[in-house]
């Protein structure tokens, strides 16, 4: 049972709102260059960095793992989306406090904070994305599903450029801090303002089967295994490629200890990642009624080796900011092929199941940022890159196997 085309339409709409304001709001929280950028500017080392994105990019999602359950039982989740949204507006907002009341000189103090705030920031996304797939997936007729993803990435696409801008002259009014402070001010408004559009969504088609606790999830979670062989290949896509979204922060590290680059170039490469994720979205927008997930599941890999190929052979800060072009193109084909391939694997009455399955998918991308900062103190930046490769390149088979018909 689909929603009305009235009831479609509408709530397309407020999820474009949320899509608008949320791009707006992401520059200034940036987790591939603003936050990695702080933590080393508070005195965060390699160990730091990798521990801050486990934390942000895969330990979050893992935990929909255990978030699931409790959400799959509940035949409507509105109210747990916008849970899920408000707790990352608080923290966001409780991290500008820290930042603007606290001095450059307690970076000890500042460092243990960070990880306090980001890390319920990151559980709320992860906490919210589960309610946000199952109604995206039951009030948003199938035919408007592509288009949907393309003009949310397009609509984010311009609204981020601008907003790239706007961060950067932010970044450069005051020093550390205090700059930062700013930057978590309007992100965490931006934020707020984005959940209206929650508040409009019109919710009116219960879901999901009844699960009674964490044994019966994951004796559901082996049933589908054995029964929808995609899944088992779409959560080996995830534990590959899902590394590569990783790799920018410790791009950042590596552009603040190799070539000494400070907040201007923070912004500079924050606006060129911006660059990569319009030119993508535009491109998937005019072609979203011949390109199949697969052909962009492909290209993001091949995208992904030359990511790391080129970023060990840069020679100097002003290079780097193309690399953060092409890592927003990674970055955006991963999010487009990612959640369009999890609906198609998906059914109906189950997305929130798969929404929380998906969590097992994050392992390697939870563990991979440890096993990093731990790689580059010990061995350093090219031995890390290497490892990268290797794992990204296993995506090539699982993509194969996921043989995406849409």
């Amino acid at each position: 049972m689909e929603q009305t085309s009235k009831a479609s339409k509408r709530n397309f709409y407020s999820f474009l709102w949320h899509a608008g304001f949320l791009a707006f709001a992401t520059n200034f929280m940036d987790v591939d260059t603003i936050i990695p950028a702080m933590l080393v500017e508070a005195g965060g080392s390699a160990i730091h960095v990798g521990l801050l994105t486990a934390i942000m990019l895969g330990g979050s999602s893992f935990t929909q793992l255990l978030f699931a359950p409790f959400l799959n039982n509940r035949k409507y989740k509105k109210g747990f989306l916008l849970l899920g949204i408000n707790s990352r507006v608080i923290s966001l907002l409780s991290l500008g406090a820290l930042l603007y009341y606290l001095s450059a000189h307690q970076s000890a103090s500042i460092l243990w904070f960070i990880f306090i705030f980001i890390t319920i920031f990151s559980l709320g996304g992860a906490f919210a994305n589960i309610s946000y797939i199952d109604i995206l997936g039951k009030t948003i007729n199938q035919k408007s599903r592509k288009k949907f993803f393309s003009s949310k990435q397009i609509l984010s696409g311009t609204v981020v450029l601008f907003s790239a801008m706007l961060a950067r002259k932010v970044l450069k009014i005051e020093d550390f801090p205090i700059n930062y402070a700013y930057m978590f001010f309007i992100g965490g408004l931006a934020l707020l303002i984005s959940s209206a559009g929650f508040w409009n969504l019109h919710e009116d088609i219960p879901s999901g089967q009844k699960i009674k606790g964490m044994r019966n999830f994951f004796g559901i979670m082996k049933q589908e295994l054995v029964s929808n062989k995609k899944l088992v290949y779409f959560l080996g896509f995830i534990n590959t490629q899902g590394i590569a979204v990783t790799l920018l922060p410790f791009v950042i590290l590596y552009a603040k200890q190799l070539f000494k680059t400070g907040a201007a170039d923070t912004g500079m490469f924050l606006l060129f990642k911006i660059i990569g994720v319009v030119l993508v979205s535009i491109m998937v927008l005019i072609s979203a009624k011949i390109t199949r997930y697969k052909y962009l599941l492909y290209l993001n890999v091949g995208l992904s080796l030359l990511l790391a190929i080129l970023t060990i052979s840069i020679s100097d800060a002003v290079s780097l900011r193309y690399i953060f072009v092409i890592g927003g193109i990674v970055y955006s084909l991963y999010s487009i092929s990612m959640n369009g391939v999890m609906l198609e694997i998906s059914g109906h009455s189950n997305r929130a199941l798969y929404a929380g399955f998906s969590g097992a998918g994050n392992i390697m991308p939870m563990l991979f940022p440890l096993l990093g900062g731990f790689i580059i103190e010990q061995f350093g930046f090219q031995s890390f890159f290497v490892l990268y490769m290797i794992i990204v390149s296993m995506a090539l088979f699982f993509i194969f196997k996921i043989d995406c018909k849409k």
